[in-house]
């Protein structure tokens, strides 16, 4: 993997970004980096993949820097989640050597109190990541608090061997020229038993 470029802003001093922005994630001579494995195994493009690692570098910083918890995107979860069956790398290197401290996954208990929990530490990570980086989190990576905690969790991960895919927008076009095609001939007999002729 590439070193991490570090970005303009308060951590690029702090020994913990410092750490955190030059570690590379297991194996330095594995055929499959991390980065080209999360692609592959979230059907993202290794461009995408090495972005989400690198806001997974940055969640990771303010998780262990700040007073209170952190909450991932969706997109860093999945980082997270990938790193954590790195088991040996992830508790016996990165959390002792480059965060100084564990930090561990706690999934939702569930229900309203936890969702409402949940919505509010997502804002405030959202509202940190400003503040210490200096720019707003990129959007396709960390949308906003209703998306992630209200919208998202609806979704359902789809093996694309496994189900055709398509956006919604075209699913309906097809549906539509498919119904239109059954439609044509009921229309065209339909029109030759009316009682006018032209």
């Amino acid at each position: 993997m590439q070193a991490a470029s570090r970005p303009p802003g308060p951590p690029q001093d702090h020994p913990i970004w410092a750490r955190i922005a030059d570690y590379e994630i297991g194996p330095a001579e594995a055929s499959l980096s991390f980065a080209a494995r999360l692609a592959r195994e979230n059907g993202w493009s290794a461009p995408f993949a090495c972005r989400v690692l690198e806001e997974y570098r940055r969640f990771c910083f303010l998780a262990v820097t700040a007073a209170e918890p952190a909450t991932p995107s969706d997109a860093v979860d999945q980082a997270w989640h990938l790193h954590l069956t790195y088991s040996r790398d992830y508790w016996d290197r990165f959390c002792p050597e480059v965060l100084g401290r564990p930090l561990h996954h706690d999934p939702t208990a569930g229900g309203p109190v936890e969702r409402g929990r949940f919505f509010a530490q997502y804002a405030r990570t959202l509202h940190r990541y400003q503040a210490v980086f200096g720019h707003p989190p990129p959007a396709d990576i960390w949308p906003s608090a209703a998306r992630r905690l209200l919208h998202d969790p609806q979704a359902r991960r789809v093996h694309p061997a496994d189900a055709f895919i398509l956006p919604r927008r075209k699913a309906l076009l097809v549906a539509a020229l498919l119904l239109l095609l059954l439609l044509i001939p009921l229309i065209g007999k339909a029109a030759s038993h009316a009682p006018w002729s032209l």
